[in-house]
């Protein structure tokens, strides 16, 4: 066996789990190194207090001389924690998060050291943008991008550093990362909700779209993981042939957990604690090695902060636990690739979730008011909310048999299917008042009771309702929320406003009640957005064929879905909307265009390393091996030893087939490679990689599978899929 795979086995077989002692309760650590609510009242000054609690809700500004305060109460505070450093924290379009460190530490004229940190520094930074993708926004050479502190995020100490949450724009303004349009689309929803939820209570001044992630992930040893070059560096096994046992016995799901997991578990459930991070539920997922994590559902800016922090936690408390964590959406074939699901409410400065139905008709309405609303918006914009899940990454998963295709669809169970069609019927005009005693009392009133025995999923939808929320099924495990997140609340904002135009206009000019032009025009849009609900299985031919009859989309690659980023439509949209602009939209669609370019270009140049640097050589290694056999066994029978060597000759022949096949395949794909990198524009070249390059990814793991099936275990040089998903 090769000396690194038989060193890595034997190491991750010895090791031993970690134990974790909690000494102190959950309730007591939570939050212990935020700068929360709790911390602000001990340190800031009453007017500070205020003035932050402003910002928050209201989105006020606050003023420099403010500023101030509270950063030499910040400082006060994280200094008390032994923080020596302090950063911006912010979302680069990199999908990931971004940071630089400054020392609090600096000097006075007379030569004197002193701690500094002032309400410029907490307010803006001027970190150097040129290495950052822009999408075109501004020149390589033009590095200026600003870092402004986000309020409603609170600044955190991981480490020795005071975190603070930031937004990250251009010099002239133009926003460069992701939590720029989430905030624009959450005041967009915020501001078309409230409206419409004053219909039904007029003391409803806000409304605040919730989302509780469920982060899917595997834990591989760590030691088996780097000895991968596919899983270092492309994060996924390009290679590898299936374990004879995978999750087919269903052993896995919700099973104990084993002892290294769970001690990993309760280490990062211990930091993210004390990060305020409200993680919640853990457990086996489908697939060996697999595991889930949930949190208590959030504030959707704070729940996406807090899903990018805990991806970075994650990895670093598996390090010494000697595990690797493995966000990938397919890191191996055949089995459970991961996903985050995105559960998306909203809910009222009242505490209402206003896709909750309640005791009584008016609140059962005010629940079909957004939960229609909510369908229409996704009927009309599915397309778009393909597109913000796309990724090279994703594209392995989406269309799996376990998670959603990329047709977009609407669960919503049969019973609520019953109540939409019977809405359908309601009369266009004024309601006879049997009609809404019927309504009232025998469809809207019972939707509490239909609910309660409405609770399962089709786990083949890509956007299921699941009793008082949406499920955002097809967001891939190592995405960043804030992409759905923003397309989400933009479009249902977008439909809350027209919704409510088209009421008003009835009440106004038709002179009808409110619930008569709520029933109205929900019945409208029920009728309209029918196409979009479907509630059987997704992974069928039958339904790729009837959602193309009823004119969905069906863009299975990235670079097909990232078109209509371009479109009228969305520009339009965007624009009307005040999230994005023409230039910050086509710079984005630009940016995952070229992410998509390199991930496959990654993968390729892995491939290629892969196949002539470990698989051929160890084949060609075996073959040697065979023909020496075949020699010996020739001379011992001479001319007929052909018939006692039927088994060799068999294996001598499908081991150069395959090499050769190999062989051929892998420079083919660098032929491709090279003519896909000439295509001067971004979305022909995207194509090209799509197209072109990926498809010979199949073909050579075909044959280098094969080669792992041929050549004896001790000779193959990669850990195998059984080492990798099987050692705890």
């Amino acid at each position: 066996m090769s000396t690194q795979r038989l060193n890595a086995i034997s190491l991750s077989a010895q090791r031993k789990a970690i134990p974790i002692v909690e000494e102190t309760r959950r309730s007591e650590l939570f939050g212990k190194h935020v700068f929360n609510e709790d911390r602000m009242t001990q340190y800031l000054t009453k007017d500070a207090f205020q003035s932050v609690k402003n910002a928050i809700f209201t989105g006020s500004k606050i003023d420099r001389k403010m500023a101030d305060q509270i950063a030499e109460s910040m400082k006060a505070w994280a200094l008390s924690m032994g923080a020596t450093h302090y950063t911006h924290w912010f979302q680069p379009l990199t999908g990931a998060t971004a940071e630089k460190h400054d020392a609090f530490f600096d000097l006075l004229p007379n030569g004197r050291a002193i701690e500094k940190f002032g309400g410029s520094q907490l307010v803006q930074q001027e970190p150097d943008a040129s290495s950052f993708p822009s999408g075109g926004i501004r020149n390589t050479f033009e590095a200026r991008g600003y870092t402004a502190w986000d309020p409603t995020s609170p600044a955190f100490i991981y480490g020795a550093t005071l975190c603070i949450p930031t937004v990250f724009v251009s010099y002239t303004g133009e926003a460069l990362d992701n939590k720029v349009p989430l905030l624009r689309a959450l005041h967009a929803v915020d501001e078309a909700a409230t409206g419409v939820a004053r219909y039904f209570d007029k003391t409803v001044n806000k409304v605040l779209a919730t989302l509780g992630w469920e982060q899917e992930y595997f834990l591989i040893d760590k030691t088996l993981a780097n000895s991968r070059p596919d899983l270092v560096l492309a994060g996924r096994t390009l290679v590898g042939q299936a374990a004879a046992k995978g999750q087919q016995l269903d052993d896995h799901y919700f099973g104990v957990i084993p002892l290294r997991a769970i001690n990993y578990m309760k280490d990062l459930e211990v930091e993210c604690t004390k990060l305020g991070i409200p993680v919640k539920t853990r457990h086996n997922e489908v697939a060996p090695n697999q595991f889930e994590l949930a949190p208590v559902f959030e504030e959707a800016n704070l729940a996406v902060d807090h899903n990018l922090l805990l991806m970075d936690v994650m990895e670093k408390v598996a390090d010494r636990h000697d595990l690797k964590v493995l966000f990938h959406e397919k890191p191996f074939a055949e089995i459970n690739g991961s996903g985050k699901h995105n559960n998306w409410s909203l809910a009222t400065d009242t505490g209402v979730n206003l896709l909750s139905p309640g005791s009584t008709p008016m609140k059962n309405l005010q629940f079909l008011t957004f939960f229609v609303n909510t369908i229409k918006a996704v009927d009309t914009y599915e397309e778009l909310l393909r597109a913000s899940i796309a990724s090279a990454s994703n594209d392995h998963r989406l269309g799996a048999n376990e998670a959603p295709p990329a047709i977009f669809s609407i669960f919503i169970g049969k019973q609520l299917s019953e109540v939409l069609d019977e809405l359908e019927g309601v009369s266009q005009g004024k309601l006879s008042p049997e009609e809404k005693t019927e309504l009232k009392l025998n469809v809207v009133g019972k939707i509490p009771e239909i609910l309660l025995d409405n609770t399962d999923r089709n786990r083949t939808s890509p956007f299921a309702f699941t009793g008082n929320k949406f499920e955002m099924r097809g967001v891939g495990s190592k995405s960043n929320c804030a992409k759905p997140m923003t397309v989400l609340n933009t479009i249902v904002a977008k439909q809350l406003i027209n919704f409510k135009k088209e009421v008003d206009a009835l009440i106004n000019k038709k002179s009808l009640k409110k619930d008569e032009a709520i029933f109205n025009i929900l019945r409208e849009y029920i009728k309209s957005s029918k196409r979009i609900r479907f509630d059987g299985d997704g992974y069928s031919e039958a339904w790729s064929k009837e959602a193309a009859k009823r004119k969905l989309s069906n863009n299975k690659t990235t670079p097909d879905a990232l078109n209509v980023l371009s479109s009228k439509s969305t520009l339009e949209l965007f624009n009307e909307m005040g999230v994005m602009s023409e230039v910050e939209i086509k710079a984005r669609q630009e940016v995952e265009l070229e992410t998509y370019i390199l991930q496959t270009q990654i993968e390729g140049r892995v491939f290629n390393e892969l196949v002539n640097t470990h698989i051929i050589p160890a084949a060609i290694k075996y073959q040697n091996s065979v023909i020496d056999n075949i020699k010996g066994i020739k001379d011992i029978y001479g001319t007929g030893f052909k018939k006692q060597a039927v088994a060799q000759l068999t294996i001598l022949e499908d081991i150069s087939g395959h090499l050769e096949a190999t062989r051929k395949k892998s420079e083919a794909m660098t032929e491709a490679r090279k003519k896909a990198n000439a295509e001067k524009e971004v979305h022909k070249k995207a194509m090209a990689y799509c197209y072109d390059v990926r498809p010979y990814f199949d073909d050579i793991r075909y044959h280098c599978d094969k080669l792992e099936q041929l050549v004896e275990d001790q000779s193959w040089p990669l850990a195998k899929y059984r080492e990798l998903l099987f050692i705890r």
